[in-house]
């Protein structure tokens, strides 16, 4: 990937902020995992590894091992049976082995990554993914989804130096992994409006050449749809460079922004709601692509049908707020304080800006016709009953959704505005 490229393409950026990252090299092609050690010495890293992975990763990378010994590099292993989750215990234990190594690699993507990322960031170590499918936006972050408390959030991390990437081993990933991979892109659509909105509400930050960036990396994705999930080396590495991408945007926003929304906060509703219940949550962008295609609904709805608004001041009662949660989460929940940011807008403003707000849901939300079609064609999940989303959940995940983030999502505003999102689900 040219990586100068990019950060030359944002060079004296209008949005007025210097864009940079920390991401070094990202190599996506043939025989990387035999020439890995060879990249990593090239990228400076130290003598002493701590290699991060999970059963199932370590033998999809069958050849890392011997690659990083052929280079001298002398690994300690922290190999988890079946890591499905990122949990703040584990954060805690890769943060344990680092005291005597010189940097992080992890085998593997999504929760593998995503502890490494963390622990790199409070241990003050290079960090570099070797990945193993192309299943998730997150490579090239600096925040990651952790879950404590049975609550996921985003904690700060380290961006990776090195991307590693064997498109023989993306290829042979399966198909499952694949297509949530596809499903983490296409929220792209609603992260960029609910950023866009909070802009014209708040003020908040927005970069058009940021959202440009991650909508070209989208278009790159949905034009190979047919060829996602298919053991084809040329479209794997595409797919996989669209990925880091997005993970690139983020670190260049300074921010998620241009990756989630609503779709997302949604989606980790769903994931506290089954992890507290001791129930497997189903890949990240599996549910993300759902969450995103009933998203997208509702919002080009209220956009067509609510012509005129009248907003005013809704004072959130806690309590009830509390009812659609756990009481372990309740922390958490108060943590985030998603109740601040709803009271921070103005009703007047809301309403004033509201001909704005549709008229961005039509610029920037898919047809959702043909976004369901390429979904299709790549293997993804589209509807609740996919992933196991039964109508009491999605319900459930509809009205309690907007407490899960601590920044302004337009469902955020759907009290002040009188409008319940069941109502626009068709």
């Amino acid at each position: 990937m040219d990586l100068n490229g990019i950060l030359n393409r944002l060079a004296h950026c209008p949005c007025g902020q210097t864009h940079t990252f920390d991401l070094r090299m990202a190599e996506i092609g043939p025989d990387v995992t035999e020439r890995a050690g060879i990249l990593l010495r090239r990228a400076g890293f130290g003598d002493r590894l701590l290699l991060v992975a999970d059963d199932n990763t370590l033998r999809a990378a069958d050849g890392i091992l011997a690659s990083l010994a052929a280079a001298d590099f002398a690994v300690k292993k922290l190999i988890y049976p079946n890591l499905i989750y990122a949990r703040a215990e584990q954060v805690r234990e890769v943060e344990a082995l680092c005291g005597d190594v010189d940097a992080i690699l992890s085998v593997g993507t999504g929760s593998l990554n995503d502890i490494c990322r963390v622990a790199a960031g409070t241990c003050n170590r290079p960090f570099a993914i070797f990945a193993t499918a192309p299943s998730m936006d997150g490579f090239a972050a600096d925040l990651a989804p952790i879950v404590a408390h049975n609550f996921k959030s985003s904690w700060q991390g380290a961006q990776p130096q090195v991307i590693l990437a064997d498109t023989r081993v993306l290829a042979s990933a399966p198909a499952e992994l694949k297509a949530a991979g596809f499903g983490d892109m296409v929220a792209k659509y609603l992260g960029i409006f609910d950023w866009r909105v909070a802009h014209l509400l708040l003020g908040e930050h927005y970069c058009p050449a940021i959202a440009e960036l991650t909508l070209e990396s989208v278009g790159r994705m949905r034009a190979l749809a047919d060829r996602v999930t298919q053991q084809d080396e040329e479209a794997a590495g595409a797919i996989m460079e669209s990925l880091v991408l997005s993970g690139l945007a983020m670190k260049l926003a300074a921010s998620s922004r241009p990756a989630s929304g609503a779709e997302h906060a949604l989606s980790h509703y769903w994931e506290c709601y089954k992890l507290s219940r001791g129930i497997w949550p189903e890949f990240h962008g599996k549910k993300v692509g759902v969450a995103s295609v009933l998203m997208t609904r509702i919002y080009k709805n209220v956009a067509k049908r609510v012509e005129e608004i009248e907003p005013v001041r809704v004072s959130v009662s806690h309590e009830k707020v509390y009812a659609g949660f756990d009481a372990a989460q309740i922390s958490e929940v108060e943590r985030v304080n998603a109740f601040a940011i709803m009271e921070s807008v103005d009703p007047v403003r809301l309403r004033e800006q509201w001909p704005a707000i549709r008229a961005l849901a039509e610029e920037c939300l898919p047809d959702e016709a043909a976004l369901l079609a390429d979904m299709r064609r790549a293997g993804a999940a589209t509807e609740p009953a996919d992933i196991h989303v039964d109508a009491a959940l999605l319900e459930k995940g509809l009205c309690y959704h907007p407490f899960i983030k601590g920044r302004l999502l337009l469902t955020h505003l759907f009290p002040m505005m009188g409008i319940n999102a069941t109502d626009y689900m068709e």
